[in-house]
């Protein structure tokens, strides 16, 4: 009475060759290859060229930070830069924040 209400369910057909399992692999392979050249290697060499930057600050360099501030570097501690933003106002700001160095006299032209 219940075969009305609630279809009986058949087995599906046995699947085709054995070679999916390669076509899988290699499929994965491909991921992981594109993962790697569009954000490992690239992220990376960002990091790689921002550690070099920072490691080489040194004082009177004139900087950008992340949040825009422009100024020039009056002091380098391991972790910190006492950075000039205008004549006698000093504040400190932490390495990592620097995000490029300018040519030297750029403050000026401003």
């Amino acid at each position: 009475m219940l075969d009305f209400f609630i279809p009986a369910a058949h087995a599906q057909d046995a699947g085709g060759p054995a070679g999916g399992g390669i076509a899988q692999i290699i499929m994965l392979v491909g991921f992981v290859l594109i993962f790697y050249f569009l954000l490992w290697r690239p992220q990376s060499k960002r990091a790689k060229e921002h550690k070099k930057l920072v490691n080489n600050l040194s004082k009177g360099d004139e900087i950008v930070i992340g949040g825009g501030l422009l100024g020039r570097i009056t002091n380098v501690t391991d972790d910190f830069i006492s950075m000039e933003i205008a004549e006698g106002t000093v504040v400190s700001v932490q390495k990592s924040a620097v995000a490029s160095v300018l040519p030297k006299g750029t403050l000026k032209s401003l």
